[in-house]
């Protein structure tokens, strides 16, 4: 029950009332008729939390995502090379002044967009891997459906990550940007197939198997953006579990598709 304060006590508190940063509000009781003054109930704490940060703070954080999505779709509808800031600032709908408040250059807006994708893509299969459990096989099941996430593998995020990696080779900071977080997956990844390999006396060469399993996630990846009447995203994972089962197959039977 919110508190309530009768108006014969305003004498005494009406300084610390008036003081009071949440707004009030009187009502007449239907009872006694007298006025009452209710304070409202305190914001959640959620609420609370993201209001925390300085308003200006979070107007920055917004904008800057907000133009590192539009440099994603522009890198999707016009390819590397002819994504501008102008291109960037028209896919946003804001100004090309305000993009190069925030980014300065075309250099670094999209140095900035590839470590957005690449710290999203590690929160998406960590988060992944964090929920399956124990199990190694449930873990590896986790890794594949991560991938195929309808956040993650959605054309302009493939389009992007096709036009990194096309740059990659040439622009040494990319790989420096992503390659910590790529060989922290495969580290990972390498751990689950190995502990799949001891449970069912497999017998594999575990950093192959790993290669293998990740080069099928990559080449679905790829077939989604560049073939011409691509398979659907779900016949994707089936084909990554397949891989999984022809490594596995005591833990993942080959032929089941996914619904």
């Amino acid at each position: 029950m919110r508190p309530a304060f009768h108006a014969t006590d305003w004498s005494v508190n009406q300084f610390q009332i008036t003081l009071c940063i949440r707004p009030i509000s009187a009502r007449t009781s239907p009872v006694s008729g007298e006025r009452t003054v209710a304070l409202p109930d305190p914001a959640p704490p959620d609420q609370a939390a993201a209001d925390s940060r300085p308003p200006r703070t979070r107007s920055r954080e917004v904008r800057r995502s907000q133009l590192i999505e539009a440099t994603i779709e522009t890198m999707a509808a016009r390819g590397f090379a002819r994504t501008t800031l102008t291109e960037v600032a028209r896919m946003a709908g804001l100004s090309h002044g305000l993009v190069l408040f925030h980014f300065e250059t075309k250099e670094k807006l999209l140095a900035e967009t590839l470590a957005y994708l690449a710290e999203e893509y590690r929160r998406n299969w960590q988060d992944a891997l964090a929920a399956a459990g124990d199990e190694p096989a449930a873990q590896l099941a986790a890794l594949i459906e991560a991938d195929f996430a309808p956040g993650i593998c959605t054309p302009a995020r493939l389009a992007a990550w096709c036009a990194f990696w096309g740059e990659a080779q040439s622009r040494p900071m990319y790989q420096e940007s992503y390659g910590d977080k790529d060989e922290e997956y495969i580290r990972a990844l390498e751990a689950i197939c190995a502990r799949l390999n001891e449970a069912g006396g497999y017998g594999h060469d575990v950093p192959r198997i790993a290669r293998i399993l990740r080069l099928t996630i990559e080449g679905a990846w790829l077939d989604l953006m560049t073939m011409a009447r691509p398979y659907t995203v779900s016949e994707a994972r089936d084909t990554a579990r397949a891989a999984a089962g022809l490594c596995f197959p005591r833990h993942f039977p080959v032929g089941r598709r996914s619904g």
